[in-house]
């Protein structure tokens, strides 16, 4: 059997979360691992919990929750449902990686500036 999307539930307010664990509770395929209730507790529990995706409140729209950036660095695996109650509106968030290339001269000098260079966050060579 394939594993269970996990969920960890954090939306606000208790209505909109209490619709959203109904909701997800008892789907085929859906592990509900949580439920947090205070905002200040979210990042802990998804440390704890490894989620893999994680729903909470869209409070204002067009604009990304703040908890996404701390999250997102922290577990990109993760995915973030943000949920507007009032708004009538829901947002994924996931973080991606760019890998890039750069072609550095075939020498020693060639690659110890390149090292340099990665040592100083810019790229891969000159």
């Amino acid at each position: 059997m394939d594993k269970p999307i996990q969920i960890l539930v954090a939306n606000r307010p208790q209505l909109m979360r209490e619709l959203i664990l109904e909701t997800l509770t008892d789907q085929p395929g859906i592990e509900v691992v949580g439920e947090v209730t205070d905002d200040t507790e979210i990042a802990d529990r998804v440390n704890q919990t490894l989620p893999d995706v994680l729903v909470i409140a869209l409070d204002e729209p067009g604009r990304r929750p703040d908890i996404c950036e701390t999250i997102l660095h922290a577990h990109p695996e993760v995915r973030i449902l943000a949920v507007g109650f009032g708004q009538n509106r829901a947002i994924c968030y996931w973080a991606s990686v760019e890998i890039h290339s750069e072609d550095i001269e075939p020498s020693e000098a060639g690659i110890l500036n390149a090292v340099r260079t990665i040592a100083a966050g810019v790229g891969g060579g000159s």
